[in-house]
């Protein structure tokens, strides 16, 4: 049966691959698609990680890869092609945080975002597309960011990133869609994921921990991961073509057309009211390491619950490429 992407089509049955699926709105998006039927795969670094979503989700497969390295890459989707079958969904969804003053941020720092954010997509979009082709239908699945549209402040390095991931997946909807293939651009704003923890901070990174973990709390500014992750699938069995999530997030881009001086102006006042530099300096330290700063009890308790709730709490860095694990 012809696989195609027009008005709703579900995702039950069909191969979705999820990067950066073992936590996160990652691991929200896996459950959703399960939850829906879909055959779906999931890739992180991190073994434990993946073993524990595995144990959770039952029907999954879980294969470890460092989408840095691209022969791992390659060898991803080998394995659930061998596994699962043709992928007809590809979701690049797997990204790093980094959190500091422009001065503290080395060169090195925006390689490795560029790396993860925008060659890893493109790298994975070019070898499952000749399949698509030939199929004449699938979807691809770019989750950037609403700093993708805004330069937040104290996140540089993710900002240009995120931008180019934006401008490629809007460059492929186009030229893409001939074939059947459609391409979702999606911009979130914070979410309670929790993944304050597994960011890196620089400078004065106490502080710079502190308020990240705060604003990716606040109800008002931040959104839930499972409702996310839901208007996510949704956009994919619609086929549309951009996502932002969150009304504040909304806000801030329609602000940004609107009136790119006064949002100048605004995100000015905003880094000036962020730590100095100092502190670390260029080093860095994960968000588990940062948590010096006393913060609100309520704070705290929605952090620990978003952490719990999203696997977060795996301390773990193990970037080999064990064998797959499936259930």
């Amino acid at each position: 049966m012809r696989f195609t992407w027009r008005r709703r089509e579900r995702v039950a049955g069909k191969v979705v691959l999820v990067t950066g699926g073992s936590r996160g709105l990652g691991l929200s998006l896996a459950r959703e698609l399960s939850r829906r039927g879909a055959k779906v795969a999931i890739t992180a670094r991190d073994t434990e990680e993946l073993g524990h979503v595995a144990a959770e989700l039952g029907e999954v497969l879980a294969v470890p890869c460092d989408l840095a390295d691209p022969s791992q890459v390659v060898d991803l989707v080998r394995e659930v092609v061998s596994e699962l079958g043709p992928i007809d969904a590809l979701i690049n969804n797997a990204g790093i945080i980094q959190v500091g003053p422009m001065e503290s941020m080395t060169l090195d720092n925006y390689a490795y975002a560029m790396k993860i954010h925008l060659w890893a997509p493109l790298q994975l979009i070019e070898i499952v597309l000749p399949s698509m082709r030939e199929r004449g239908a699938g979807h691809i699945v770019n989750i950037a960011s609403v700093g993708g549209g805004i330069a937040v402040p104290h996140m540089l390095p993710y900002t240009v990133s995120k931008f180019a991931l934006v401008g490629l997946s809007r460059g492929l909807r186009a030229p893409l869609r001939k074939h059947g293939i459609h391409v979702t651009t999606v911009c979130p704003g914070l979410m309670r994921t929790g993944s304050a923890r597994h960011a890196t901070f620089k400078g004065k990174h106490n502080l710079e921990y502190a308020w990240f973990a705060t604003a990716s709390t606040l109800p008002f500014i931040s959104i839930a991961v499972k409702r996310a992750a839901r208007s996510v699938v949704d956009a994919l069995e619609r086929g549309k073509a951009e996502l932002v999530l969150g009304v504040p997030a909304k806000l801030a881009i329609l602000a940004q057309a609107a009136s790119p001086m006064a949002m100048a102006a605004i995100l000015s006042l905003v880094d000036r009211a962020l730590p100095k530099p100092g502190g670390i300096g260029t080093a860095e330290a994960k968000g588990s390491e940062s948590q010096a700063v006393e913060l609100p009890r309520w704070v705290s308790a929605t952090l620990h619950e978003a952490e719990e709730a999203n696997n977060e709490l795996v301390d773990c860095d193990s970037a080999d490429n064990s064998p797959r694990i499936i259930n």
